[in-house]
């Protein structure tokens, strides 16, 4: 099984891309579940018809209160299958004010593994769409704890969203070095913001400067926001559009990319404003 996770600054697009890539492997014919590590538990989205579907740790919650322990909680609770045939998960949050989000992710990823989803359901690629823009030792625990093996980040041109990537890179490369063996970043991944001109220059270079490969750019458009207002995937709602092979194409290099890297971020805050500016001032 591939274990593939989505890491980005918050609001770059990370349910975007992750629900489009599911709904892209979907339909090349692979066995796929979307895991939304985030409590806002809105990641799954575009994969659920546009509604919002029970989390893990509500129904964890709920069984606690009645007396009972996570073993009572079955896969059909936590689990749902997406009109396209996608496996749907929403790890949840804590009750506002009350615990930490990123170790209730953990505890709704343990208790997959535990019930063995990924075997039951026989997953081929498992997609964890991570809140990330500070990776504090709760949301890094998908790759601490073995779920992610491939990470990507994604990023706008932006300069704070290349910031939140190079901060997030840090954690990929301290933490690979104390994971299982091929864990680490496999790429890069532009979702714009609209100034193309300045990402198809910069975030190529960034790519370069982590040791990493850009691998899709995906454009800001009006299919795309469209699609999101449906709660579809862009593969499903406008299969012949542009914007549709793109999502393919990032599904075919993300199963064809085997490789990923110790990244080695730019340390020095002064040089990646240097290196952000260089490009900024060829527009």
């Amino acid at each position: 099984m591939r274990q593939i996770a989505i890491y980005g600054e918050g609001g770059i697009g990370k349910s975007t891309i992750a629900s489009n890539l599911s709904a892209a492997l979907n339909e090349m014919g692979y066995t796929v579940m979307q895991v939304g590590c985030d409590p806002k538990r809105d990641s799954t989205r575009n994969l659920a018809g546009g509604r919002l579907i029970p989390a893990v740790l509500e129904t964890y919650r709920d069984q606690l209160r009645v007396g009972k322990d996570e073993y009572a909680i079955s896969l059909d609770s936590i689990v749902f299958k997406s009109p396209g045939g996608i496996y749907c998960v929403e790890a949840g949050g804590p009750e506002p004010g009350i615990g930490c989000a990123g170790r209730g992710v953990l505890t709704a990823l343990q208790i997959l593994k535990d019930l063995k989803a990924f075997e039951t359901y026989k997953i081929d690629v498992a997609i964890y769409d991570v809140l990330g823009d500070v990776v504090c030792g709760g949301f890094a625990m998908p790759i601490r704890e073995g779920f992610a093996k491939e990470i990507y980040l994604v990023c706008s041109g932006g300069f704070m969203s290349i910031y939140a990537a190079n901060n997030i890179a840090r954690a990929v490369q301290r933490l690979s070095r104390r994971a299982e063996a091929g864990t680490g970043l496999a790429g890069i991944i532009c979702n714009s913001n609209g100034d193309e001109t300045l990402e198809h220059s910069v975030i190529p270079e960034f790519a370069r400067r982590l040791g990493s490969e850009f691998v899709q750019f995906v454009p800001r458009t009006p299919v795309i926001q469209a699609c999101e207002f449906e709660g579809r995937a862009v593969v499903e709602h406008s299969p012949n559009s542009k914007e549709a092979g793109i999502f393919r194409d990032l599904a075919k290099q993300i199963m064809e990319n085997k490789k990923t890297v110790v990244p080695t971020p730019i340390n020095d805050l002064t040089e990646l404003e240097q290196m952000y500016r260089q490009h900024l001032n060829k527009k």
